[in-house]
This record gives C-alpha cells, structure tokens and sequence, in this order.
C-alpha cells in the first residue's frame, strides 16, 4: 500500500525494538490489544521489502489458531453444561434408579427411531385439497348441473352454496334434485375454460390453469364484486361441517338385531343420526364412495331422490362404534383429529363400551381408543386420519408408560 508506519497514531506505533521489518509489516494487529494498545483487530500490509513465504505462511496459521481458540471459547461459555446438570439431578439417587432412567431414554430413543422410519416408509396422506380437487375432477354424487356457453359442468350444491355467496343465492332458487341452471355472467372475458378453474378454486382454494388473466387485477375485482369474495377452504368446510347445509346422508348404528327396524325408517332414531354430505364422505374414503356407487347401480338412488329425502347409511356398531363417528367426520371436513369429543357427552356411549361394562371391563384408555381410531380409519380408507391418529397414539402411550412407571426420588 506503501504507506509509512509515521503516518499512523501514536497509539498503534510499534512498540521500539525488535525486527524493524515486522514493526513496518504488522500494525494494529490482534496481538496488540492485547497489550493495551486499543487498536482494532485488523491488519494492515505495508508492503515494504520482499518477505518470504514461509514467514508469511507462519503468521497467516498462527491467526487462524488464535481465532479458532477464541471461537471455541466463546461457544463453550453460551452452551449449557450438560454433564454437570445431570451430576446434580442424579446426586443421590441409587444404582436401581438411575438404570431405570437409562433404560426409559433408550425406550424413548427407540421408539422414536421406529416411529420415524414408519413416516418415511409410507405413503403420504391425501389432504382434504387434493380430495377436493379429485371430487371436482371425476364428479362423484353431483347433484345439480351448470349449463354455461352451452357446456354442461357437474356440481354439488352444498360445497359452492357454502363457498360462494353468488351461487348460495343461485341454488336457493332451484332446490330438486339435478336441475339444470343456466349461467349468465356479467364480467366480460369469461370463457369455459376460465369458468371451470373458477368452480376448481372454488373446491380447492386454488385455480387449476396458468393463466396470464388471472394476474388481471381488474377482472379479479370484477369477480369478486360479482361472485363475492370466498373465505379459505378450512375455514368455509369447517362451517359446512358445523352447520351441515344442503346435508343429503344421514348415518345410522345399530347392532345386528336392530338392522331391520333401521332400515324401516324408526322416526325415533332420527336424534341419533348424524348428518353429512354425500361429496365429502365419497372423497375422503374409498368405503363410502363405493357404497354409493353401489346404490346408484341397484336403483336406491333413485328412490331417495323421488322422495326427496336424504340417504340413509346403516353402520354396524360393533366395527364403527358410534362414538368415533363424530371424530371421523370432523377430520373428513377439517383434516384435524379431535379425539376430546369422545367423552364429551353421555349419549356416546358405543356398543363396545356396554359389552365392556357387561364384562367387568374396565373404559377404555385414550391410547386404547386412539388404537381403535387408527385401526376404523384403515378399514375405512380415510389415510388421513390413519396417519394423523399415529400421532395421538404416540403422546397417549408415552403418557400412559410415564403414568405406570416408578419414578425415582431425588
């Protein structure tokens, strides 16, 4: 740089004596706070005289050394002492007890190892926006048509009626069963294609085409003037769970012996019937969607419509206890597992706890009824809450070994 070392302060001047040449060549490094200099810790090369490589090489080492040990100091002072917190947590304690704290962290460890490897080993749930999306694709139950530019799109009332203010207005207007509602527009520049992604967002939250007119802030403020601007997709199936609008399937539990009286329609039993959607259920689980199916192919369908009344799904008690119902559908509407309405009331009480109770058996643990969950949403094949029920399971049993193991005393 060719400065001189007059040029510097007094304060960073070499200290008199020594190799005049590393007093030129080294100012204000490092070593010098250290002796009370003040000076920053930079390093300035004044390039006065050839110097040798390996001296060079020498001094670049050494700083790389001295920063490494502060580093390592600095690290050292802010992490936790581990080793010392667990010598007095265990101060006292006999040998028993601590290899019973041995033993329960490689329980711990290894549970949690499995559990891990059971996430990686299988397939990844579908989400409710997925199953929508293929509700919207294949059109399983529609019960109402939309005629627009002279296409015909298939569509389930309740889900654009909880969606969308617009078509809640437009269907109240037409109630039977498959009518045929012809679309008039107002926002210029919709064609078909443009349509169907709205009726795709409107299920899914999301548009189905890359189109550059969707970056158009003006037709998207059209849009919402006309249709209405629409809350997310959870928040809009979470009240159609809880209000249960436009419902055309009701679900109903009984034992063997009841079944006929089931079907003959007791009025009494209505209370005791929980109400859902045809489009959801058949979405979310393949065991619904082809119990439908099969009653559209022998016919039953068609009495319920002519009727006007909802269909009716008769549950056998003993393989989906009634107290699950309400889990299973919550987490059909809201991907979410709610296991606290289980003990919620007395009047769900299932099949299987009476028999327990016959039996002399004691209730049922929550892992015990996380297991069954898990084991009706398999049998259903809601993956779902398969998988979501794995992590109900996993705290409940942890619970339950914390609660049945002998704590030692400190």
């Amino acid at each position: 740089m060719g400065a001189n070392a007059s040029n510097y302060p007094h304060s960073c001047s070499p200290r008199v004596g020594g190799n005049s040449q590393a007093q030129q060549t080294f100012i204000g490094t490092s070593s010098y706070s250290q002796q009370g200099y003040g000076c920053e810790s930079k390093l300035y090369s004044l390039d006065h005289g050839h110097e040798k490589p390996q001296d060079k090489k020498k001094r670049t080492s050494g700083l790389a050394t001295l920063k490494k040990k502060f580093i390592k100091r600095r690290k050292s002072n802010r992490s936790a002492d581990h080793a010392k917190q667990m010598r007095e947590l265990l101060s006292g304690w006999g040998v028993r007890d601590v290899n019973a704290l041995v033993e329960e962290y490689e329980g711990t460890s290894a549970l949690k190892e499995l559990s891990l490897q059971a996430s990686l080993a299988r397939p990844e749930a579908r989400t409710l926006q997925k199953d929508m999306a293929d509700l919207y694709e294949y059109k399983y139950c529609t019960d109402v048509d939309l005629i627009f530019q002279e296409t015909c799109f298939p569509v389930h009332r309740a889900i654009l009626a909880a969606r969308c203010p617009f078509f809640k207005t437009l269907l109240s207007s037409s109630p039977e069963y498959g009518a045929e509602i012809i679309m008039d527009i107002n926002t210029a520049g919709i064609d078909m294609p443009m349509f169907s992604a709205l009726l795709h967002y409107l299920y899914t939250g999301e548009f189905g085409m890359e189109d550059s007119r969707f970056q158009n802030v003006d037709i998207l403020v059209q849009l919402s003037e006309e249709f209405g601007t629409p809350n997310s997709l959870d928040v809009d199936m979470r009240g159609l769970f809880d209000y249960m609008c436009y419902y055309d399937v009701v679900l109903s539990f009984s034992s063997d012996s009841e079944l006929v009286e089931a079907f003959g329609g007791n009025q009494n039993c209505l209370d005791e019937e929980l109400k859902a959607h045809k489009a959801v259920i058949s979405a979310r689980s393949p065991f619904f969607r082809n119990l439908l199916q099969r009653r559209i192919r022998t016919g039953e369908e068609i009495t319920d419509r002519t009727l006007r009344t909802p269909t009716r799904i008769i549950l056998d008690e003993s393989i989906i206890p009634k107290k699950y119902a309400t889990v299973i559908l919550h987490c059909m509407y809201t991907d979410v597992v709610d296991l606290s309405v289980l003990h919620c009331s007395p009047s769900v009480g299932s099949l299987s706890e009476v028999q327990a109770l016959v039996a002399g058996k004691p209730n049922m643990t929550r892992a015990e009824e996380a297991m069954e969950l898990y084991h009706i949403a398999l049998f259903l094949e809601f993956n779902m809450l398969a998988q979501e029920e794995t992590t109900v399971i996993r705290p409940a049993c942890a619970a339950e070994l914390s609660n049945s193991c002998l704590l030692p005393q400190s």
